[in-house]
């Protein structure tokens, strides 16, 4: 538990720059205090205490504004920026490295049961707002933008953007794991980006065959 302690601090140190000290960071990062709650009401839960366990995540929610289930799985070193309105729900799994920020779910849809909530890969990074809904999966380095819905797998080294997400590698390129909401490519409209390219040249190699056959 001390080990994981650090390993969070540490996490937040690097990726924060808003961070000083470790000691800022454990009093007055919500973030931090919800996870910290969350290992407990976790270890109640799995230990069939889900009464106690509830209680306890509800006294963080209070505490934190950030609702995480008992029955959610957090990976090491999730990173909750601000955290304001995160929801997480019961049959959620989250992996290592993982940043969110604040107001976004990751719910159900209310028309599904057993694993209902979404499993997040590790090195993930979802913004402000969005929602990722279902029991679907977020693969390893994706990032999902502020105010995106997504409503269906996101492949590894993905991007995924809005209302519902669109969803596609960045030309091959895996996304940036810095805490950048604003800069992200749509990766529809790279991928009109390169049609156009490709369409301009291939409208170059139409003229040039015409001209030559006019000189003929």
């Amino acid at each position: 538990m001390i080990k994981q302690l650090d390993e969070l601090l540490r996490a937040y140190l690097a990726r924060d720059p808003a961070a000083r000290s470790r000691l800022e960071v454990l009093l007055l990062y919500p973030g931090v205090t919800a996870v910290i709650y969350h290992r407990m009401a976790h270890w109640l839960y799995r230990h069939k205490l889900k009464f106690p366990a509830r209680v306890l995540s509800q006294w963080s929610r209070f505490l934190t504004g950030i609702e995480i289930h008992p029955g959610a799985k957090i990976g090491r070193r999730l990173v909750i920026d601000h955290g304001s309105g995160i929801v997480i729900g019961e049959t959620a799994e989250i992996g290592d490295d993982v940043l969110l920020y604040q107001g976004c779910t990751l719910g159900g849809t209310g028309k599904e049961r057993g694993k209902r909530h979404p499993t997040v890969g590790n090195h993930v990074m979802i913004g402000c707002g969005a929602k990722v809904l279902g029991g679907i999966t977020i693969g390893d380095h994706s990032r999902i933008a502020a105010g995106a819905v997504v409503l269906r797998n996101v492949p590894p080294e993905s991007t995924a953007v809005g209302v519902p997400a669109r969803i596609a590698r960045i030309a091959g390129r895996k996304p940036a794991a810095e805490m950048d909401q604003i800069h992200i490519e749509d990766p529809v409209q790279t991928e009109l980006e390169a049609l156009r390219e490709k369409l301009n040249v291939m409208e170059k190699k139409l003229e040039e065959k015409e001209n030559h056959h006019v000189s003929l």
